[in-house]
C-alpha cells in the first residue's frame, strides 16, 4: 500500500498478545502529543476518517495531530484492544482533556485500523462522542505523556 521501507513492529499477523502490544504502542504514541511522532506510524499514504473529518496521507494525519493537541489540553488517553484479525485491529478507547475555557470531556471511541506488512497503519476509521464532565470527574490523573504500567485500564475503571 505505501513506498514506505519503515518498519514498525509488531507485524501481522498479529496474536492476541502482539495486537495488545500494538495498542499499546499506539497509546504511548498519542500520548506523547507529538504530531511528528505519531504521523510515523502510519503509512506514506494512510487514509483517516475521524468523527466527520478526513485525512489523506501522513503529511494531512500529522497536520490534523497538531490541530487536535492545540485544541485538547491535558490530553490523556486509555486505549484497550476489542478484537483483531490478521493485519486488523479494532480497538475502544477513552481520554480526558480540556478547552481553553477549562471545561473538561471524557471522549468515548471505537477505531478500526488495518496495517501494511510493515506494521504500518494503512487505515484508520474513528468514532468518538465528547461526554462533558466536572474535573472532579476524571479518572486519569497520570503526569502527562505515558500512562503508568499500575494504572488501571479501561475495564478496571468501569468505562
Amino acid at each position: 500500500m505505501s513506498s514506505n521501507i519503515d518498519v514498525r513492529p509488531p507485524l501481522p499477523p498479529f496474536t492476541r498478545a502482539s495486537a495488545i502490544e500494538k495498542v499499546r504502542l499506539a497509546e504511548d504514541g498519542w500520548n506523547s502529543r507529538d504530531p511528528q511522532r505519531v504521523s510515523l506510524a502510519y503509512t506514506l499514504d494512510t487514509r483517516w476518517r475521524n468523527r466527520a473529518e478526513f485525512a489523506h496521507g501522513r503529511e494531512q494525519a500529522k497536520d490534523f495531530l497538531t490541530r487536535k493537541w492545540a485544541k485538547e489540553l491535558d490530553y490523556r488517553l486509555i486505549k484497550e484492544l476489542w478484537a483483531f484479525t490478521d493485519n486488523r485491529i479494532a480497538v475502544r478507547y477513552a481520554y480526558e482533556w480540556h478547552d481553553d475555557s477549562g471545561n473538561w470531556f471524557r471522549s468515548y471511541g471505537n477505531e478500526n485500523w488495518e496495517f501494511d506488512e510493515n506494521g504500518l497503519m494503512a487505515n484508520r476509521f474513528a468514532c468518538i462522542n465528547d461526554l462533558p464532565i466536572q474535573a472532579s470527574e476524571r479518572k486519569f490523573h497520570w503526569p502527562l505523556g505515558r500512562r503508568p504500567d499500575d494504572h488501571p485500564g479501561l475495564s478496571e475503571l468501569g468505562l
